[in-house]
């Protein structure tokens, strides 16, 4: 797909996508529901884009009809980073977007999300439903008027385009980058002029040298988005983003107007849209990637080990830092920094055990 197919052509495709164009007046007088889906990415724009469309369009199959779900790319009905108060205020019914954008109206938003040198996908996931998370962002959501839901993974992105090589941590200093989150926060204190930008933003302004680096998702993302055409240097691993978690968060009082059954209508496509989309970036990821580096000539870059360690320990120290911002905040910190602990101990025996006994030299197949 090309990027211009979704960026500059969203509005058009996405009419007839969001399988929910607006009902006859009557409509309203037999009980049917029209919500408004105002996502902070362009329309169809894969992954993210397109998640939030199925998630419209599952809703409206599933109720038989009985709620239709019109979906907003990023701009059309409200700014991308406006979603959050435009659900708030009931502009918008719902949005599709991730919390780590609104860390200015509290930074225990960053936590369900993702962190720098945090959990994975897998990991977060299950703080989230069987560590607490999900109580404790509801809490919070609670205080704006929003209920919130995983919508998708990620998995582990990837750590950004440069427009030349960094191999020292003083390279970080004086770039102009785009990273939103605790991630943009660690580079701030290496020296980095943070920006953050919605995704239609970012290829412009690295292309006019606005920005010096950028960081998007990873290889099925940043090949629709053309990033490949400006510079070729493409750097792992994500450390700032280790399992970065999107959202689609409910205007509260619309959500606690619902009946039993539309509540579990609602919650149910939710989940099952995180198992699908977390399988689908880790697939479309690996195609993209061989595209990238055979066809359009990419250099991969492994960040060396020394700066992936000093990071970390800025990292750690930004953390505590934001962890201690104020009560509430401090109890998601403590809530997740145990849970992190935990799961570090397992994943050595479990799932890094097994990635490393893979990794063998013994003849397969």
């Amino acid at each position: 797909m090309k990027r211009r197919n979704f960026v500059k052509g969203a509005a058009t495709a996405g009419v007839a996508a969001a399988a929910a164009s607006a009902l006859p007046a009557p409509a309203i007088s037999q009980g049917l529901k029209q919500w408004k889906l105002a996502m902070s990415w362009p329309l169809n724009s894969p992954g993210l884009g397109t998640s939030g469309q199925r998630i419209a369009k599952r809703i409206s199959q599933l109720s038989g009809g009985k709620i239709t779900v019109k979906v907003y790319g990023g701009g059309e009905l409200v700014p991308a980073f406006g979603v959050f108060d435009a659900v708030g205020a009931g502009d918008a019914d719902m949005y599709h977007s991730a919390e780590y954008y609104w860390q200015g109206k509290h930074k225990a938003f960053n936590y369900f999300t993702a962190v720098p040198y945090g959990l994975t996908g897998t990991e977060h996931a299950a703080w989230m439903n069987y560590g607490g998370g999900q109580e404790l962002w509801d809490e919070l959501s609670a205080q704006f008027g929003l209920k919130g839901f995983l919508a998708s993974s990620t998995g582990t992105q990837m750590g950004g385009w440069y427009r030349k090589p960094i191999d020292k941590l003083d390279d970080f200093k004086g770039l102009k980058f785009r990273m939103p989150g605790i991630g943009g926060e660690v580079l701030r204190a290496l020296g980095v002029t943070v920006v953050n930008l919605p995704v239609a933003e970012i290829y412009p302004a690295l292309a006019s040298g606005a920005i010096d680096a950028a960081e998007w998702v990873g290889p099925w993302h940043d090949l629709a988005f053309g990033f490949h055409k400006i510079t070729k240097h493409y750097y792992y691993p994500g450390f700032h983003e280790p399992g970065t978690t999107s959202s689609c968060v409910m205007n509260k009082k619309l959500w606690d107007s619902l009946t039993k059954d539309e509540q579990l209508l609602v919650k149910t496509v939710m989940e099952a849209e995180s198992y699908i989309q977390f399988a689908e970036f880790n697939a479309r990821n690996l195609g993209s990637l061989n595209v990238l580096l055979n066809k359009h000539g990419v250099k991969l870059h492994q960040y060396p080990q020394d700066m992936l360690i000093n990071i970390g320990k800025v990292a750690g120290t930004v953390m505590n830092e934001i962890g201690n911002t104020d009560a509430f905040t401090k109890r998601v910190h403590e809530s997740f920094m145990t849970y992190r602990k935990q799961a570090i101990a397992w994943a050595k025996i479990g799932e890094q055990g097994y990635m490393n006994a893979r990794l063998l030299p013994f003849k397969y197949g």
